[in-house]
């Protein structure tokens, strides 16, 4: 007999995991948005045509790349992260602060980027 649960989404929405929860979900955004542009990738090379030129379109827009290096960029510091915290276990109670340190990395880094991005394509 499997493992049944019954919480509603707004039950699951109102839960207060705070940090840890909100990396979890980015962390799978990343990982999620990775894969839809590498399909989309593979398929305009593919295809070709008026539809392959339609996905380099997409892939080649500014607001897709900032979106892409999002989710890179997050992953990967994230993925730096749970590795750091499964190799020195003795790190696990210092979760929050890893976080915080994640964090403060990753916002600078990505800032400056989405201002490249955003002013390289603007004409900038």
């Amino acid at each position: 007999m499997g493992l049944t649960r019954n919480v509603s989404l707004a039950t699951a929405l109102r839960y207060k995991g705070q940090g840890p929860m909100w990396a979890y979900i980015l962390h799978r955004v990343g990982g999620l948005g990775m894969a839809t542009f590498i399909t989309i990738h593979i398929l305009a090379s593919f295809i070709g045509g008026n539809v392959g030129g339609f996905f380099n379109d997409v892939y080649q827009n500014w607001a897709f790349q900032v979106f892409i290096f999002f989710c890179v960029l997050f992953h990967a510091i994230n993925g730096l992260r749970i590795t750091i915290l499964d190799l020195f276990p003795k790190l696990i109670p210092h979760l929050r602060e890893a976080i915080w340190v994640e964090m403060a990395v990753f916002v600078p880094l990505y800032l400056l980027t989405v201002y490249v991005i955003v002013s390289t394509a603007l004409g900038g």
